[in-house]
């Protein structure tokens, strides 16, 4: 058990938390559909990076952002309380690019899928309609 591992086992228990405030104790309009996709702790267990992602175009997502860094100091009580940290650590939101990363990166390589497709000669059924 080296260093790394406290950190990630906290991440994984404020990820849990945080998504259990979300969906139950926020009573923020402003906070839309959200997904919390993972949390990143410091070593020293002082700053948590949430990153998460919410359905909406670019306006429900910059409300979201506000409501969810209102909530921030909420949270981080929350958290010290039910993790029962010596020092809760100071939580900051921030949209995760990566899922849209992703979707481009499928969406790049389905196009030329069907760019390689649609450029290939159609093939004969069998290796005997030469013959023909």
């Amino acid at each position: 058990m080296g260093q790394g591992s406290r950190p990630e086992r906290v991440a994984d228990q404020i990820r849990a938390e945080v998504t259990t405030m979300i969906a139950r104790e926020l009573h923020d309009p402003g906070v839309g559909f959200v997904t919390v996709t993972r949390v990143q702790v410091s070593p020293d267990l002082q700053h948590a990076r949430v990153y998460y992602t919410s359905l909406g175009d670019a306006t429900a997502r910059k409300n979201t952002a506000r409501a969810l860094e209102r909530a921030a100091g909420f949270m981080r009580r929350q958290i010290g309380q039910r993790l029962r940290l010596r020092r809760a650590p100071e939580v900051h939101f921030e949209f995760d690019e990566s899922i849209g990363h992703q979707d481009r990166v499928e969406q790049l390589l389905s196009e030329i899928a069907d760019e390689r497709k649609n450029a290939l000669p159609d093939k004969p059924d069998s290796p005997d309609s030469n013959d023909r």
